[in-house]
């Protein structure tokens, strides 16, 4: 009985010491490596030696450092036995990642919340002081309104008509998206001018969505009714008889003049579909198709039948990428409109919450909002990755 008590303490020893080494190497890791950045980035940015050593250094600390840190450490765990090995090996790799992901995502987001409970003003700095409980916390009090501010986000006009403009981006936009990328992917790869029609179609994915919401001002450019019209559409418009109007900030036909905000991300992100399906279309075994077609089906049955089911996982998987692209919506809006005219989003109200009118808290809400909108359909396409393959 002695000896299984000191065995079974032994191995309580050993799994606590596994779990410190576990929490500390990934921290050593990260810790290391933030010295060893910082260090480089006062040498490259003193700018006091040669041009020559300094881009040796830069080569060698931004790409040579982080590998030659991973290595040691993974050198000392393989020192430590093939028990100790299997224990600790893979927090080597993985654990930065995740410590890192706790600090730049996890911690922000309880802040954000914590924010989120305070007038605009936020929380008292260095609220608490251990002396005076009492004092602090009637400090914190007098800031402190609680759910208010969530109840603003869905009652105030200004949020209601931008969460309307967000479905009309979900319900146009990302739907439009994954259809036109599927339409054009199963043309394309019917079509003997397969690389060039793919390559125009995926050129605009080279464009950042500040280049255009540059671009499609200029095509959208209204001058008065009896000067030139320097904008492309107006000039078809006036040409074919009509009048000029300002498109995205035609108020008279709000909310449908989000759609010309819409149409300009469905000509990014159109690209992007059609890459992924055109590659789970060419992953569908020829054989499948021909025996449909032997059956008697014609295209239409094919394309419904035996492709859509066939890539069904690629479908989610893009679908719910563009979701949540759409939800997020911020550059195009902000450079088209500013969020005037009926065209605010949820994106351009916490903008302008938290950095324009310095509420801290309202804007705080917004964004924890947007982010409970944004994590369940996360959860749904990580539950796909799972269940299926994508190609």
């Amino acid at each position: 009985m002695q000896y299984d008590s000191t065995q079974e303490n032994a191995g309580l020893g050993t799994r606590i010491l596994t779990l410190l080494l576990r929490i500390f190497l990934p921290v050593a890791i990260l810790a290391v490596a933030f010295v060893v950045m910082y260090l480089g980035f006062v040498f490259l940015r003193a700018g006091d030696a040669p041009k020559w050593l300094v881009v040796i250094v830069a080569i060698v600390w931004g790409v040579g450092g982080v590998a030659a840190l991973y290595w040691i450490f993974n050198w000392i765990v393989e020192r430590m036995g093939a028990e100790w090995q299997g224990r600790l090996q893979p927090f080597v790799f993985v654990g930065p990642a995740v410590a890192m992901l706790i600090w730049f995502l996890a911690l922000p987001v309880i802040r954000t919340f914590w924010l989120s409970l305070f007038n605009r003003d936020g929380p008292p700095p260095s609220w608490l002081d251990w002396g005076d409980l009492g004092g602090s916390f009637a400090a914190l009090g007098g800031r402190f309104v609680g759910l208010d501010n969530y109840i603003a986000v869905f009652t105030d006009r200004l949020m209601l008509e931008a969460f309307r403009n967000n479905v009309m981006w979900i319900v146009f936009g990302a739907t439009l998206t994954v259809l036109f990328g599927l339409l054009i992917a199963v043309l394309a790869d019917r079509s003997g001018f397969e690389r060039v029609g793919k390559s125009a179609i995926f050129l605009p994915m080279a464009i950042s969505f500040v280049g255009a919401g540059v671009i499609w001002n200029f095509i959208y450019e209204v001058r008065p009714v009896n000067a030139p019209q320097i904008g492309l559409l107006n000039a078809i418009v006036v040409g074919l008889g009509g009048q000029p109007q300002p498109w995205p900030a035609w108020t008279a036909i709000t909310p449908w003049n989000n759609l010309f905000l819409i149409v300009i991300v469905i000509w990014l992100q159109t690209g992007y579909a059609m890459v992924l399906f055109s590659a789970a279309l060419k992953g569908i075994p020829a054989d499948l198709m021909e025996a449909g077609r032997v059956d008697g089906a014609n295209e239409v049955q094919i394309f419904f039948r035996i492709m859509v089911p066939y890539i069904m996982g690629t479908i989610i998987t893009v679908s719910t990428t563009v979701l949540i692209f759409t939800l997020k919506i911020f550059d195009v809006v902000w450079v088209m409109t500013g969020g005037q005219f009926g065209t605010d989003v949820i994106a351009t109200q916490f903008y302008r919450q938290s950095f324009t009118a310095r509420n801290s808290g309202y804007g705080s809400a917004i964004a924890i909002v947007l982010l409970i909108a944004i994590v369940p359909v996360m959860i749904y396409n990580l539950k796909q990755f799972r269940e299926q393959e994508a190609f």
